[in-house]
């Protein structure tokens, strides 16, 4: 069976979205390939396909449509990867794929002397019509060539073949100030649109401009400054002050303050010193030191983070599907109605070129660009939002979703508390407490769960690993051991009752772990784990938000349980929960409603796959965190969630006034283009002016 492979290529200066609908549609309909996405923000193509030699026949198709545009690989054009530190706005004018903005400016400049040129010129008609010429043609001439270019392939109703027969169509009727007039509107509007777009495009980089340059390699007794991809895992970098952290590893010398804004949100620096484990992306303020690599560039944070972000806006919402597909059967249906309006009255008798001329305004109004562009900049704006407040939501079809939450259910330990737990009491049942802390501490040697590890620390003395002869963890229960010569039982009631030990039941709000030495009940000792820093608040808040039903997963027992939920205002809990039984409480929970899972990600991922949304907390550390959750908080603040809410609240509100405003506007524009009570004037307003509006309406969705 061959392998699927997925491709991701740049389409280097498209600039029109519906041109961009219209090269995905034509793609999806390529046999063997799927999962065909084109992100007109990005000007990126993704799709699967067995066969390397696909990527020539989509080359095809992008030259019929958009010729100017370059399509290659991602990763394989050394120039392009280079230039992107200097891009600029791109529009129709492309140089190596790179725009110049001053010279558009001049071009578009000198247009509009001639143009004013002309309209207060006194001379014969002749030089006043070649000042108008002279000024279409600067204006203009691109949208000619582009249009001349395009009927040679065969792709005759675009918006340049319509704007250059208008335009040239009221030269012919003598209207030469409308004909120039309008051409520098449309030319002006589309440079605005352009340059709107590239600056979100920017927002969004400056936002994650966390990709390191370089890294200070240890070789011998020299530091080389290599790419952060030669870096291999287990070499020793430097890390200098201001420099930022190339590669995630362990400080193995040295102490200094972090700034981890740039990746958890955090605006607080952070002190870390020796075996403390850094990330990279986090800048270095004060200290040098000296960090041994623990995973290749590839795989590090910002690695992870960059790739989550460049790719969630592939990812689409419904409603972007849904302006796709509308866009699909609407052009054809008003080209089908522009054909009528200008064939069926002069039938009937109607006059020729005023009949046309309807047509043509009908067709310049139509085009769908406000919506194909204006929706999907939305979304990557709600994106590139919350990348900023420290949540990377992985597609718009995700951030969409958000907002129809009513259900969130939280796992309880790293999530509601801290995770960070401390030994508060030691009762002893006849052995003294030294003896009890120390045996306890003898059964969890092997053991990593942060309760086992509360109580090592608790103990704080070297363990001798001689004297534990067997060890057996007993999932969702605790641990049997031989430790010398006896047999000890530590973990929960259940362990105690299935090994039937007579132990005794306590109050206590902690988690208790029981001990028993030779089948003897030995004592207990109690274990809490704080609450977490504004749960209460976040709680109340996504109440508000319209979250109707909060649930408290746990495998810790019912009195912790109750007293956390009931501390924090969660509505429900189920505890003593085996990794298993959470899963089929969470499908238990899950049937007919919107539901979200918020877990620490350390072994969250089945039920984060199975929610409507996954959210991992501080999720970064986890690779199965990162591959099952469709959104990850980068700092473990759960007030993050609101913050995603209120985005996917707003971006959908502001999507939807953008539906309405291009559609209400054009089918006003329409009807009075049909009634021939508009002009060419409105015509270019109702295109690329609505558009505009659109694309100013979405970036507000930045100012969160």
């Amino acid at each position: 069976m061959e392998k699927t492979q997925k491709t991701k290529l740049s389409l280097d200066g498209l600039n029109c979205a519906n041109c961009a609908a219209k090269i995905e549609n034509k793609v999806k309909n390529l046999d063997g390939i799927k999962n065909v996405e084109l992100n007109f923000i990005t000007k990126t193509l993704s799709y699967e396909s067995t066969n390397t030699e696909d990527i020539n026949k989509i080359k095809k198709i992008v030259n019929k449509l958009e010729p100017d545009v370059k399509v290659y690989e991602e990763g394989k054009n050394e120039f392009h990867e280079h230039s992107h530190e200097h891009e600029h706005s791109h529009t129709h004018t492309h140089e190596h794929g790179n725009f110049n903005l001053k010279k558009e400016i001049i071009r578009i400049s000198i247009g509009l002397i001639f143009f004013i040129a002309a309209i207060i010129t006194n001379q014969q008609m002749i030089i006043k019509i070649s000042l108008y010429l002279a000024a279409y043609l600067i204006i203009g001439g691109k949208v000619l060539i582009r249009s001349a270019k395009n009927i040679m392939r065969g792709n005759v109703f675009d918006e340049n073949f319509l704007m250059g027969i208008a335009t040239i169509g009221a030269f012919a009727i003598k209207e030469y100030p409308e004909a120039v007039g309008v051409m520098l509107f449309y030319e002006i509007g589309e440079f605005l649109q352009n340059l709107a777009v590239d600056n979100s495009k920017k927002s969004i980089k400056s936002l994650l401009d966390i990709r390191p340059d370089y890294a200070n390699l240890i070789k011998g007794q020299n530091i080389e400054k290599v790419s952060p991809s030669q870096v291999k895992v287990n070499d020793i970098i430097v890390v200098k002050p201001g420099e930022k952290v190339p590669m995630d590893g362990k400080i193995i010398q040295g102490q200094t303050m972090m700034d981890t804004s740039a990746i958890t949100g955090e605006s607080v620096p952070r002190t870390v010193k020796e075996n403390d484990e850094i990330l990279s992306g986090f800048v270095n303020q004060n200290g040098l030191i000296k960090v041994k690599v623990e995973k290749e560039f590839s795989e590090s944070t910002v690695s992870k983070i960059l790739n989550m972000v460049e790719n969630a806006s592939a990812k689409k919402a419904k409603t972007e599907k849904m302006i796709t597909k509308f866009a699909k059967y609407y052009t054809p249906a008003v080209v089908f109605f522009a054909l009528g309006l200008a064939t069926i009255p002069v039938l009937m008798g109607g006059t020729f070129s005023d009949w046309l001329y309807r047509a043509l305004i009908f067709l310049v109004i139509s085009c769908p660009c406000g919506l194909v562009l204006s929706i999907p900049l939305g979304y990557f704006s709600g994106i590139g939002t919350l990348s900023k407040k420290g949540i990377l939501i992985k597609g718009g079809n995700y951030l969409e979703t958000i907002k129809d939450l009513d259900t969130i259910v939280f796992d309880k330990t790293g999530t509601i508390t801290q995770g960070v737990f401390e030994v508060v009491k030691i009762k002893p049942e006849n052995i003294t407490k030294e003896e009890l802390l120390k045996t306890a501490a003898y059964a969890e040697k092997h053991s990593n769960h942060p309760i086992a590890q509360s109580i090592k620390k608790e103990y704080n003395q070297q363990i001798d690993e001689t004297k534990i002869k067997k060890y057996e963890e007993i999932s969702g229960h605790g641990i049997k051991a031989k430790i010398e010569e006896k047999t000890v039982l530590a973990g929960n009631s259940k362990l105690m009752e299935k090994f039937g030990i007579n132990y005794k039941e306590n109050n206590n709000s902690g988690t208790i772990v029981h001990i028993a030495i030779n089948g003897q009940y030995s004592g207990y000792l109690e274990i809490s784990d704080k609450i977490k820093n504004g749960v209460k608040q976040t709680i109340k808040q996504l109440k508000q938000l319209g979250i109707k039903n909060t649930v408290m997963l746990t495998g810790d027992n019912k009195k912790v349980a109750q007293a956390v939920t009931k501390e924090v205002g969660i509505d429900e809990y189920y505890a003593e929960l085996l990794p298993d039984q959470k899963v089929q409480k969470f499908e238990q929970i899950k049937t007919n409603k919107k539901i979200a899972f918020i877990g620490d990600g350390i072994n969250d991922a089945p039920v984060l796959t199975r929610s409507d949304i996954g959210i991992a907390m501080g999720g970064l550390g986890s690779d199965a965190a990162i591959e099952a959750a469709d959104a990850v908080i980068m700092d473990d603040n759960i007030q993050r969630v609101v913050d995603a809410i209120k985005v996917s609240k707003k971006t959908a509100k502001i999507t939807w006034e953008n539906i309405i405003i291009v559609l209400g506007v054009k089918i006003v524009f329409l009807s009075l283009g049909a009634l021939g009570m508009t002009n060419i004037w409105g015509a270019v307003f109702a295109d690329v002016g609505i558009a505009l509006i659109a694309v100013f309406n979405s970036l507000r969705i930045f100012k969160n």
